[in-house]
C-alpha cells in the first residue's frame, strides 16, 4: 500500500478507470464465451442452414434484427460470430449480427430509455441507426466484397478438435464438459485483447484531455467525429454507454451523442484487438470505414432533418 501511495494520481486514476472497465466487461465475456462454448457442441452446420432463409436479403435482415432476442454486450460478441462463421453461417448474416447485438438488444435499448428520461425518442434512433449500418454491412459483404473473411489461422487452429461435438461426445455430461472446456480456452483468449485494450483505453482517458475534444467541435461533422473518437476511447459496455451520452447531449447535442451511441458499441479498443485475432485485417478496415462513414451520414441527416 505504501508502493501505491507514491504513485502520481494520474497513475493511480489509470489504474482505477482500467480495474472498472474490466470488472464491467469480464461478466460479458465470460457470457460471451460460455455461448461459443454451447455453440461450438451442440450447433451444427445442418441446423444453422435450417433456421436460416434461403433469399440473401431475408439473411442479411435474419442478422440484422436477431440480436434483439439473442443479446449479446460487444465486450463477448466477437468469439460469438467466429463461432457461428465456423458453423457455415454466411458473413452477410453474421456481421449484420456482430454490429446490431449489442446495440438492439431489450437490456440495452431500456438503459437508453432510462437514460434519456424515459424518452422514446433516443431508443427509436439508435435502433434505426444500428440497423441501417448493419444491413449496409450485409450488403456489402453480400454482393461487393469478398465474404472470405476469417483468417486462416482460425479456422487452422480448430481443425484438431472437431467442430462437431454432438457427433463425438453422446451423453450429456460429456456435451456440457466439452463446451465448458472449450468455453475455459475462449476465455482466456479473448480475455488477454480485453485487458491490453482495456490499458490503452484507460491510459487514453487520463492523458487526451477531453476540453481538447470539446474545443474542435465547434460545427456538427466535427462534433460528430469528436464523439465518435470518444466513444472509441472511452470503450464502455453497451449497457452503460447511454447514461454517458446522456450526460453529454447539453453540450454537444442529438446527432453527435447518437453518433457516440452507435459506433462504441460497433468500434471500440477492446473490439478490434479481439476482432483482429479471428478476422482478416483488409476485412477489419472494411468494418471501420463503412461503419464510420454510415454513422456520420446517418446522424448528419437528422441534422438537416429535424
Amino acid at each position: 500500500m505504501a508502493f501505491l501511495s507514491n504513485l502520481p494520481d494520474s497513475v493511480l486514476q489509470c489504474m482505477a478507470i482500467f480495474l472498472s472497465i474490466i470488472i464491467e466487461a469480464l461478466p460479458f465475456v465470460l457470457i460471451g464465451a460460455i455461448l461459443s462454448g454451447f455453440i461450438d457442441v451442440y450447433l451444427t452446420p445442418d441446423k444453422v442452414q435450417r433456421f436460416l432463409p434461403q433469399n440473401r436479403l431475408l439473411r442479411i435482415l435474419f442478422g440484422t434484427f436477431i440480436g434483439f432476442v439473442f443479446p449479446s454486450c460487444e465486450c463477448g460478441i466477437v468469439p460469438i460470430v467466429n463461432r457461428f462463421m465456423e458453423k457455415k453461417v454466411p458473413s452477410y448474416t453474421a456481421i449484420p449480427f456482430l454490429a446490431t447485438a449489442p446495440i438492439i438488444n431489450p437490456i440495452v435499448l431500456f438503459a437508453t430509455y432510462s437514460a434519456f428520461g424515459n424518452s422514446w425518442r433516443f431508443v427509436f434512433l439508435r435502433f434505426l441507426g444500428a440497423s441501417l449500418v448493419a444491413i449496409i454491412l450485409g450488403l456489402m459483404l453480400a454482393f461487393i466484397v469478398d465474404e472470405d473473411i476469417l483468417k486462416n489461422a482460425s479456422t487452422v487452429q480448430h481443425q484438431d478438435h472437431p467442430h462437431d461435438h454432438a457427433h463425438v461426445y453422446q451423453s450429456q455430461p460429456a456435451k456440457i464438459f466439452a463446451a465448458l472446456s472449450h468455453a475455459i480456452d475462449e476465455f482466456f483468449d479473448t480475455g488477454r485483447y480485453l485487458i491490453f485494450g482495456s490499458l490503452v483505453a484507460a491510459s487514453m482517458q487520463i492523458y487526451v484531455p477531453t476540453r481538447y475534444l470539446t474545443s474542435i467541435g465547434s460545427n456538427p461533422l466535427t462534433a460528430i467525429l469528436v464523439m465518435m473518437l470518444l466513444a472509441f476511447i472511452l470503450s464502455l459496455c453497451s449497457e452503460a454507454d447511454a447514461f454517458i451520452g446522456a450526460s453529454l447531449l447539453s453540450t454537444f447535442g442529438v446527432a453527435p451523442v447518437l453518433a457516440f451511441l452507435l459506433i462504441g458499441p460497433m468500434v471500440d479498443i477492446k473490439n478490434l484487438l479481439m476482432m483482429r485475432s479471428y478476422f482478416k485485417t483488409a476485412f477489419i478496415w472494411q468494418f471501420v470505414s463503412v461503419s464510420i462513414m454510415a454513422v456520420v451520414l446517418y446522424c448528419l441527416s437528422l441534422g438537416v432533418f429535424s
